[in-house]
């Protein structure tokens, strides 16, 4: 089972990232091994957001939370 503590801690390396041009994450709902996040920010209104999201910040909750399907933007 995915609980918060994992998640947040893998968004941290993410948010760092993320912060650095403007933006950021918030996770909003863990459902069914899913994991719903808010981009924020700078992040929340680029057009390269859903590609960040894919390829960067699913990957990463992936390799850092066994068991994640996958990351999906509100």
């Amino acid at each position: 089972m995915i609980t918060k503590d994992q998640i947040e801690k893998a968004l941290e390396k993410v948010r760092v990232g993320l912060k650095a041009e403007g933006g950021d994450i918030e996770l909003v709902e863990i459902k069914d091994d899913i994991i719903y996040v808010k981009l924020k920010g700078a992040c929340g209104s680029c057009p390269m957001s859903s590609l960040t999201l894919k390829n960067w910040v699913e990957t990463t909750l992936k390799k850092e939370v066994p068991g994640t399907k996958a990351v999906q933007a509100i």
